[in-house]
């Protein structure tokens, strides 16, 4: 009896060791899993960043396009100083552009905090590479925004019709839209109520460029220009001084359910280099003109039209500027130019124009004016076919001292010595800087579902050139006459027109 007890009780005692063994041997208990949960704070896309209460949204877009008569530049097309009719002109132009945006906000005591990115990537062929170019990278977007204030890559406040929403092709037109490629500003805006606003913002500077004249004469008797501080025979730099102060911008705008419309102003420092040497030596010490202060106005409206179509809308603005030109047309490069044959248009764009030596013929440097207008309609045809039909203006203009000192460096001047600068330059008649071009069209596009489209876009454009003393072509001021005008043959100034068309396919990682 004793040995079975032994027995019952040893086999007992080894169960439990056993047991208590593979019990130690399982594994520990999972914590329970943070799923990521729907934001619905912002809208569509939004997810809290597990373990906070952060909600961030990831997006992003794919766009090809083609366009042909781009002239080698989608930015400013028609006019970048290229003969469409030339044999050696790429007409043809494709690009393939994608960007990643990240959108992550969250509650504060102030207010929403939102911090915002866009990152691209971008390859443009113009038929000028054997292979294919690497992509390029870029960024758009990298602002904050919190208690009212915006700070970082953005856009700028002074704008308000959306020119890339209307046009694919939007620099071949004069707007001063800067959304595509983004602007650095720091603003302040207060909600006013009943959908009012204002916005008071130091930004990046606009400039384009300052045009300064020198007295020294180059071996074909044409005067110079002094460009960056340094004397040269003109290569397409700005001419300004260095950056003391950022334009100021401000807007009041109202959004209804009418629409919206926005009045808005900026005042544009600007700050020309020295007065030319009276020979090829350091111009440091020579002065300089004073700096002036530019300015632009402008006004923009976007009228509602459900009566006509749902959808539908009126979409426009007009800008005036003084000194700021860039707040006028603000893809236009310093000059504007294009070819057809031994027929050539050109327009020299500016802020301001001096020339002459202290204490003789020095001029102050006088600004240029320049005023722009867009008008556009879109209408839905359907609800997923709809159309814009846009048409826009710009004209530049110079005063009688710098429409002199132009005329003078485009060899039509009153001589070719320092009788010729400054104050004391006189244009010869018939050489008149004042220019203008306008553009219209239409871009027609499909919405194949809410996050991808297909279009077809096509654009007439025309120049209203500025006009030469001789009718001919002048070699300066930055205008580089393409094709047989540079080779020495003669070129007749002309008025040029153009047509321009695009097919683009986008598609959005969410609606």
């Amino acid at each position: 009896m004793k040995m079975v007890k032994s027995l019952l009780l040893g086999s007992a005692a080894g169960l439990v060791a056993i047991t208590a063994g593979q019990a130690a041997e399982l594994p520990v208990k999972a914590k329970p899993v943070e799923y990521v949960k729907v934001c619905s704070l912002y809208g569509a896309g939004f997810y809290y960043m597990p373990g906070t209460d952060m909600c961030i949204k990831i997006g992003g877009w794919v766009r090809t396009e083609a366009t042909w008569d781009a002239n080698a530049s989608l930015a400013w097309g028609e006019w970048n100083g290229a003969d469409p009719m030339d044999r050696a002109t790429n007409n043809l132009t494709v690009r393939a552009r994608g960007y990643i945006t990240a959108d992550a906000r969250e509650q504060t005591a102030y207010g929403t905090a939102r911090a915002y990115i866009a990152v691209g990537v971008n390859t443009s062929d113009v038929g000028t590479a054997a292979s294919e170019a690497p992509a390029s990278t870029y960024a758009n977007r990298a602002y904050i925004q919190f208690a009212g204030f915006t700070s970082g890559l953005a856009v700028s406040f002074y704008d308000f019709y959306c020119a890339p929403c209307q046009n694919y092709r939007a620099g071949n037109l004069p707007t001063e839209d800067t959304g595509d490629g983004g602007w650095w500003v720091w603003g302040y805006t207060a909600q006013l109520g009943g959908g009012f606003s204002a916005t008071l913002s130091a930004e990046a500077r606009r400039m384009t460029q300052i045009i300064g004249q020198s007295s020294v004469a180059t071996a074909a008797g044409a005067l110079t220009l002094i460009d960056g501080g340094t004397l040269l025979s003109y290569t397409g730099g700005n001419g300004y001084g260095g950056w003391q102060a950022p334009d100021i911008v401000g807007n009041l705008r109202v959004d209804q359910a009418w629409g919206s419309a926005q009045i808005m102003a900026a005042a544009h420092e600007v700050t020309p280099l020295y007065y030319g040497p009276t020979t090829a030596t350091a111009i440091e010490g020579n002065g300089h003109p004073g700096d002036q202060w530019g300015w632009a106005v402008g006004f923009g409206a976007k009228i509602l039209t459900p009566a006509i179509t749902q959808g539908d809308f009126l979409y426009g603005e007009v800008n005036y500027t003084k000194g700021a030109s860039k707040y006028a047309a603000n893809t236009a490069g310093t000059t504007q130019e294009g070819a057809s044959g031994l027929g050539q248009t050109y327009g020299i764009m500016s802020d301001c124009v001096f020339g002459g030596v202290v204490g003789a013929t020095a001029s102050s440097c006088d600004l240029t004016t320049a005023w722009s207008g867009v008008l556009s309609y879109e209408h839905y045809w359907t609800p997923q076919w709809h159309e814009s039909f846009t048409g826009a203006y710009i004209a530049v203009s110079y005063d009688a001292q710098s429409n002199a000192i132009l005329c003078t460096l485009e060899g039509g001047g009153n001589g070719f010595v320092a009788a010729g600068i400054g104050t004391a330059a006189l244009a010869t008649p018939g050489c008149n800087n004042n220019w203008s071009y306008w553009g219209a069209g239409s871009r027609l596009q499909w919405d194949i579902t809410k996050s991808l489209y297909i279009g077809v876009e096509a654009l007439y454009l025309q120049t209203g050139s500025a006009q030469s003393w001789n009718g001919l072509v002048p070699a300066a001021v930055g205008i580089t006459a393409p094709s047989v005008c540079s080779t020495g043959a003669v070129c007749a100034v002309s008025n040029e027109h153009a047509w321009v068309g695009t097919v683009r396919i986008h598609k959005d990682f969410l609606p």
